[in-house]
């Protein structure tokens, strides 16, 4: 019923779709996402095409309906990876509505664990929205949250 793909720098208007419906439905205001749209696509792009941002996307008779981004990031070691300074760190996991709960996430979120082992990392970490949580949990993802100071 789904076929999966990986990304292409082609998908960049895909992510920062899914990004903002991302945080839409997690009750972000639009005033903040609007104040974000641009800057993270500017992030993005040259990291999608340079493959530093990876990841899939789910497609359902051809056409987009979810995906996943990684990356690699440099970490200092830590509790849950002493021996390694870098984690996998997973973000815009997102599926279109009519299509969740049919195990697209759980699929897309396989992918990202398997990549991560390929790529010989002991750790891979998300933020997760409330919304998303229970999967993570599901998953055998641990319970915590990032605690964090806006300077601005």
């Amino acid at each position: 019923m789904y076929q999966y793909r990986e990304v292409a720098p082609g998908d960049l208007d895909l992510i920062c779709r899914h990004r903002r419906e991302m945080f839409t439905d997690s009750g972000r205001p639009a005033q903040v996402l609007a104040a974000m749209a641009q800057p993270f696509r500017d992030w993005l792009a040259p990291r999608l095409a340079s493959g530093v941002y990876f990841g899939w996307i789910a497609q359902a008779q051809g056409r987009p309906i979810g995906g996943l981004g990684m990356q690699v990031i440099d970490w200092a070691p830590h509790p849950n990876h002493p021996a390694q300074d870098r984690r996998g760190y997973i973000l815009n996991v997102f599926v279109e509505p009519e299509h969740r709960g049919r195990g697209v996430a759980t699929a897309l979120m396989a992918m990202a664990a398997d990549e991560g082992r390929r790529r010989g990392l002991d750790y891979l970490a998300l933020h997760a929205t409330e919304k998303g949580r229970p999967l993570y949990a599901k998953l055998g993802w641990s319970q915590g949250k990032e605690m964090g100071l806006n300077l601005k």
